[in-house]
């Protein structure tokens, strides 16, 4: 078994954690000390080889500028690619400029966006704000990768309905877009708008591969076979618990390959897809 993990993060112990971060910690994940580690890259990598892991794309920051995941991006090009986020979308032009440096001199894979975690939760996905982003990674055909469901930390969570997706879907029907940290309590909105878009997928991090719901499942093994993405959000949960539980689930080897492999090599890894 092979797999690639789309959501990893390297940087949670490089700074103090916010009060919110510490809480979600303790009151939804009931996390250990390893849950704020910030891995070396010779210790990432044996942890991605013990578990069959072959790619990682690492969340990279870019309000603080080159950080630890654009420094193993750069060091490993092989292993890893950049999920670039952190943007001032009420300023963007600074937002696109940054984004573009970064798909110049990185091995970016996505754009991220987390409507609760900035702007107080107050811009929906609908909203005017993003359409520079939008129409930005459309430009550079790089996915856009946007929080959905209720977010585990203390703070609003509405704006991450998926349904906001349905009309960024019409508007924007060349922007390849993942709902990202699954969907939960709206899985079948989700599954409902993946039948509706081809342009749409979801992505299982943050989320206990055991914990997912069954009709998540049954898509997968359906007519969802080639749009849900695996990721594990690593070190929130571990590769060797995630991979473990994947195989634990009682789909099939086509379907669970899918899942863990093939649908993130064609979505976020299309140039490397096609000389396969």
């Amino acid at each position: 078994m092979k797999a690639i993990d789309c959501l990893v993060n390297v940087h949670l112990g490089d700074d103090k954690q916010p009060e919110w971060m510490v809480r979600v910690k303790e009151d939804y994940f009931k996390g250990g000390e390893s849950f704020f580690h910030s891995p070396e890259l010779p210790e990432l990598i044996d942890a991605m080889d013990a578990a069959g892991v072959e790619r990682a794309i690492l969340i990279s920051r870019t309000s603080k500028g080159p950080d630890r995941a654009a420094r193993y991006a750069e060091a490993r090009p092989d292993r890893f690619a950049l999920a670039v986020g952190g943007f001032n979308l009420l300023r963007p032009m600074a937002a696109l400029r940054t984004l573009e440096s970064y798909v110049r001199d990185y091995p970016v894979a996505s754009a991220t966006v987390g409507p609760s975690f900035w702007g107080d939760g107050m811009y929906p996905p609908t909203d005017a704000v993003y359409y520079p982003l939008y129409t930005k990674c459309c430009e550079l055909d790089l996915p856009l990768c946007m929080n959905t469901g209720i977010p585990g930390p203390p703070i609003p969570g509405e704006v991450q309905n998926p349904i906001y997706l349905d009309r960024v879907c019409v508007r924007f029907p060349e922007l390849r877009l993942c709902m990202i940290h699954g969907a939960d309590p709206w899985w079948d909105t989700a599954i409902r708008l993946m039948i509706k878009y081809r342009n749409l997928r979801l992505m299982t991090s943050a989320w206990s591969p055991r914990r997912l719901p069954a009709s998540l499942l049954h898509y997968m093994s359906t007519r969802g076979r080639d749009r849900v993405i695996f990721a594990s959000d690593h070190p929130v949960l571990s590769f060797e618990r995630c991979l473990a539980e994947a195989t634990n689930l009682g789909l099939t080897d086509e379907v669970r390959q899918a899942w863990l492999y093939d649908n993130a090599l064609s979505f976020f890894f299309a140039d490397r897809a096609k000389a396969k």
